[in-house]
Formats: structure tokens, sequence, C-alpha cells
């Protein structure tokens, strides 16, 4: 098993910006990518942004230029800074990892809300 622990998130006004994190612990594998999720009231849970073991990054195409994603390998950490943030980012966010592994571990989510 892997757990995923998130930090970070809260209420911020548009045009704002936060940082989430998310350690994993446990049976986690270095080779696993790393990945963010967001799931709106009322939608269906959404791809965000992804890092690889080597470092390839990958977002949704709302969020480039404003998100980047980055890990810290010493300590599994793996972090989403989020800039100009829009009231339509507003969602709880979820740390995902192993899927390219045929697992599907998650964070417990952490509310982000953009608004004034």
């Amino acid at each position: 098993q892997v757990q995923l622990v998130q930090s970070g998130g809260g209420l911020v006004q548009p045009g704002g910006s936060l940082r989430l994190s998310c350690t994993a612990s446990g049976s986690f594998r270095s080779e696993f990518s790393m990945a963010w999720y967001r799931q709106a009231p009322g939608k269906d849970r959404e791809f965000v942004s992804l890092i690889t073991n080597i470092g390839t990054t990958a977002y949704r195409d709302s969020v480039k230029g404003r998100f980047t994603i980055s890990r810290d390998y010493t300590t599994n950490t793996v972090y989403l800074q989020m800039n100009n943030l829009k009231p339509e980012d507003t969602a709880v966010y979820y740390c995902n990892t192993g899927r390219s592994y045929g697992f599907d571990y998650w964070g417990q989510g952490t509310q982000v809300t953009v608004s004034s």
C-alpha cells in the first residue's frame, strides 16, 4: 500500500497563488509517476498535471502557463504551484500515483477556492 498525504490549498482571490504538496510513503516506488487531479462540484474528476520518474511533465490545456508541477525525489513529494488562479480552478484537488503500474493510489484531497 502507498499512503499519500496532501497539504496546502485554501481560499485565494482571483489572480492569487497557492502551492499544493503531496508526500508518498509506504510501498511507493521511485519509478511511479505522480499526478494531480481535481473535482469541482457536480463535475467529474479531471486530470490537471503529471510528472514522470524522469521529470517529464504534462498539463491540461486550461492550466498551461499558470500551474507548475515539480517533484522532490529525495522525499517522494510532488508539488503543484498554482499562479494566476481563476474562479474556474475552484475544486478539490487530489494527488495520485501508481497508475502506469496498475495501481491507483489517491491522496485525501484538499479544497482550493478562488473567490473575491
